[in-house]
């Protein structure tokens, strides 16, 4: 099992990026909430049955990453501008993609980024009705091989279940709630949230300047 930040790494291609990291208790979500704001780099696509052809990165895009309480998940909300948005609108942004991480834990960093220990399985989700499971076979091969005991292999299997049915049975519920913490998070930020100013940022944020 691969342990893994959620400023993420460098196999996106992202150039200079800022990203947030809050905690947030309200009624509606208690846990970790981060935001990554993509201000450079090509759109990439995923292709699916019923949404089709799909942005999940690039310029002006945004990454809702969610830690809920009390769960093995890393929700990531993959956003997209809308093209027309009335001023003063709650969503600037509508939903792209929903990818979830299946995690075995949480953890943070010296420098306050929360990592997460990933757990091979995942479920992405889409605001067409899309429910992929991915990675099954990973999952598999790491029960097979010993990586994982039984215990491990049941409660990813159990988290996959429960994302599905907590998450994949009313899309649009799931997509509305997305964008209410988006809002909260761009709140924070109009309230002062900074960004957490890491190393590999701080690097991608030179060598940007250097060619402006």
């Amino acid at each position: 099992m691969k342990r893994k930040r959620l400023d993420r790494d460098l196999k996106w291609g992202f150039q200079y990026f800022p990203y947030y990291q809050t905690s947030l208790e309200c009624e509606i979500y208690h846990g970790v909430a981060s935001l990554i704001m993509l201000t450079d780099g090509e759109y990439s696509y995923w292709d699916f049955p019923k949404a089709g052809r799909t942005a999940v990165c690039g310029k002006g895009m945004v990454w809702l990453q969610l830690i809920p309480d009390d769960t093995r998940r890393l929700v990531t909300a993959m956003c997209i501008p809308k093209e027309k948005c009335v001023k003063g609108s709650l969503y600037p942004y509508s939903v792209s993609v929903i990818y979830v991480d299946v995690a075995e834990k949480f953890e943070y960093d010296p420098d306050g980024v929360a990592t997460y220990i990933d757990k091979y399985l995942d479920v992405m989700l889409t605001p067409k009705g899309d429910i992929v499971i991915d990675d099954r076979d990973e999952l598999e091969e790491a029960f097979k091989n010993g990586e994982l005991t039984q215990e491990q292999y049941n409660d990813a299997l159990t988290e996959c279940s429960l994302i599905i049915d907590q998450m994949g049975t009313d899309i649009e519920k799931t997509e509305k709630w997305c964008c209410d913490i988006l809002s909260m998070m761009f709140t924070q930020i109009s309230n002062g949230l900074k960004p957490i100013e890491n190393k590999i940022n701080q690097d991608k944020k030179i060598r940007k300047e250097q060619f402006l």
